[in-house]
């Protein structure tokens, strides 16, 4: 039951869609009819600029780091068993709550900004090493879909090699197959040399400014 408690926290977190709310509130849009069509910290840059885009990539992170900090409380005062399980079940909820809130019709954003929140949450450092990881692929390729692949992918190898325990890698394997499903339109586009990079849309709102 406990579980259960700490998982409806984690998704009511990720129904904290900041790119939708801060758009209908500023913008006076739905912004997930702009841009690459969904509500995520990528697409506020593209669509409003990068200041919107950091500032929602910021809100996402943290209220995935609150989500896992209060689990973290639950713990020290015994109402959840001490352990990573706890942590990445709540995280895991955060995600899928930013993925499919069910205030939206179940489409939000891709959980890449939640999911570098819950590592920060669950391990400080792992999570900065996560979001420069991140950052540097993004730079390099151009492309957010391929940082959040690394992204994702050095979570599971993380939770392994940390020894964080077998139901915490599997969490984190699920979470990683979520991701790439999220992001499958965007590899095909990759692979097919139709992808607009970050920059190119970005400069395009610019332009469109």
């Amino acid at each position: 039951m406990n579980y259960v408690v700490i998982i409806l926290i984690g998704y009511l977190f990720g129904n904290l869609q900041s790119a939708y709310i801060l758009g209908r509130i500023f913008k006076k849009v739905d912004i997930r009819k702009l841009g690459f069509g969904n509500s995520g910290a990528s697409n506020a840059a593209v669509s409003f600029g990068w200041s919107w885009g950091i500032a929602v990539a910021l809100l996402d992170i943290a209220k995935a780091v609150l989500s896992v900090v209060i689990v973290r409380r639950l713990m020290a005062s015994g109402y959840v068993d001490q352990g990573y399980l706890p942590m990445y079940l709540n995280g895991a909820a955060v995600i899928f709550g930013h993925d499919f809130p069910f205030y939206m019709k179940f489409k939000g954003g891709k959980g890449t900004a939640s999911y570098a929140g819950m590592l920060l949450g669950i391990n400080p450092l792992l999570g900065i090493a996560g979001i420069l990881l991140t950052t540097l692929v993004t730079v390099v390729t151009d492309h957010i879909a391929i940082g959040t692949l690394v992204l994702v992918t050095s979570g599971v190898i993380s939770a392994i090699v940390l020894g964080h325990g077998l139901p915490s890698v599997m969490v984190s394997l699920l979470l990683w197959a979520v991701s790439l499903w999220k992001h499958i339109p965007n590899f095909k586009r990759i692979m097919a040399g139709t992808e607009h990079g970050l920059r190119h849309a970005i400069n395009k709102h610019k332009k469109n400014k």
